[in-house]
Order: structure tokens, then sequence, then C-alpha cells
């Protein structure tokens, strides 16, 4: 059993900056607990939080049905490939397609994947479908969006930090002002390409910018 060092955040801190890449920049606080809304760092220092892990964490630290859940499952069988069925995939698969009123889904470990699979649909659908020509497809997002870090998300973005340096980037894509109705309606009319618009219901990394009321059921 290998037991791992208790470390002060200063050695925590100075051993990411040795041995890790640096490509995000965190606030000086080692974090090794946490319960509910708070969470702890190394010395006990005890915080509120208010990030949530970018919402992935909304449901609380260490919720004990969701622990629970977690530990029972992994006792059993913790991973399957897609190679073979299993016995809870369907299960959740039907769970969520009702709640939420869908005919069908696919789970995504990361927003980034499910961009990526949502700009494949949308081109494949654009030529099998709509009967654009092959590798004509256009998407229309908005200004100042931030759907990832890949290659291609990065394509559309406009914040040059995440672009400098990665191109030559993906075609297919054109930008317009958010929450902007008049734009999208001319993009739309001016092209017979477009596949699909891809917009944040809220945009969050240029800002916390909330739409005009209507706008997006007139989308």
């Amino acid at each position: 059993m290998t037991v791992l060092n208790k470390l002060t955040s200063q050695e925590a801190i100075a051993l990411e900056n040795k041995h890790g890449a640096n490509n995000y920049h965190p606030l000086p606080v080692v974090l090794s607990k946490g319960e509910g809304v708070n969470v702890w760092d190394v010395e006990g220092k005890k915080y509120y939080d208010f990030l949530s892990a970018y919402s992935a964490v909304n449901q609380g630290h260490c919720h004990p049905k969701i622990v629970d859940a977690m530990t029972n499952q992994a006792k059993k069988l913790s991973l399957t490939s897609r190679a073979f069925h299993n016995d809870m995939l369907g299960q959740y698969e039907k769970f969520a397609t009702e709640y939420f009123g869908f005919d069908k889904l696919l789970p995504m470990n990361t927003g980034a994947e499910a961009v990526e699979t949502a700009l494949k649909i949308a081109r494949k659908w654009a030529y099998e479908v709509k009967g654009i020509e092959e590798n004509k497809a256009e998407i229309i997002v908005c200004e100042n969006n931030f759907h990832g870090r890949t290659t291609t998300i990065i394509s559309f973005s406009n914040d040059e930090v995440a672009r400098k340096n990665f191109g030559p980037y993906t075609n297919g894509f054109i930008k317009i002002e958010y929450d902007n109705l008049e734009a999208l309606k001319e993009t739309l009319e001016g092209s017979k390409n477009i596949a699909a618009f891809l917009v944040e219901p809220i945009q969050g990394e240029a800002g916390v910018f909330v739409p005009s009321d209507g706008y997006l059921a007139s989308c």
C-alpha cells in the first residue's frame, strides 16, 4: 500500500509547477477535502465553494447518495468499453431521455466532446438530409463564445489567448454577434449551406451575458 506524504500548500504547488504542464494558473489554494458547499485546504482552512468546478459539482462535494452509488458500482464493475453491453447504460438512457423529453442520447465525458459530436451530427444531417454539397456545410456561432479547447472549437473562438500558435484552424464557421436576432436572420437568409446554429444560453467565458427576453425562443 502506498501512503502519500502530507504536503503543505507550498510543497504541493511546487510539485505541480515542476512536474505538470502549466496550462492553467489556479489560485494559490491547495484543496484536500470537500463536503457539501464547503472545501478545506491542506492546512485545514475552510472555504465556501462558489465555483462548483465550473458547475460540474453543483450537487455539492461528496454527496453521500452519489458516493454510495459510485462505491457500490465500482465494487461490481467499474468500467466496460462500448465493445460490450452492460446492465446499467440502457437504464440510464431510458431515465434521461424520458426526463428531458429526448428521443435518444449519446453520453459524453466532457463538454468539448459533446460539442465536437454535435458539430459532426449537424454536418452529417446537412449532407444526408438537407442535401448540402459535401464539405460545404457552415455552422453559425456567436462572437466571444466558449465551447471548449479542442482545435476545431478554438477555430471559431475569437479569444487570442486560446488560439495563438495552435493554427491552422478548421473552416466552416460563421461568427455573428450574440443576442442579435437580425444578424442571425441575415446569415440564415444569405447562405443555403447552414447546418446549425451553436449558441450558449448564457455566455460565461466572455463575462456573464444573459440574452434579451425571447432571444433563444426566436432563434
